[in-house]
């Protein structure tokens, strides 16, 4: 199954950025924000601001990986 790559700009530090995620992507991470109380913006900045990789999109790909692999997925804050 192929996943169409979508490019959407975030706020980060009062500056746009482009991230380039595969709509599944856009969906966890969506769900994730509203499941912790927060905006995408502010997801993506917390990290932007934690991250170890040099590519915000692996970063985010990697963040929603490891939420849904700790079973917070589907959890309420």
């Amino acid at each position: 199954m192929k996943s169409q790559v979508i490019k959407r700009s975030v706020m980060i530090d009062g500056h746009k950025t482009s991230i380039s995620l595969e709509d599944a992507f856009w969906s966890s991470l969506k769900a994730i924000a509203q499941a912790e109380g927060s905006t995408v913006a502010q997801t993506v900045t917390t990290i932007d601001e934690t991250r170890k990789q040099s590519n915000l999109s692996s970063a985010v790909r990697l963040f929603v990986l490891d939420y849904v692999r700790n079973g917070q997925m589907g959890k309420q804050a």
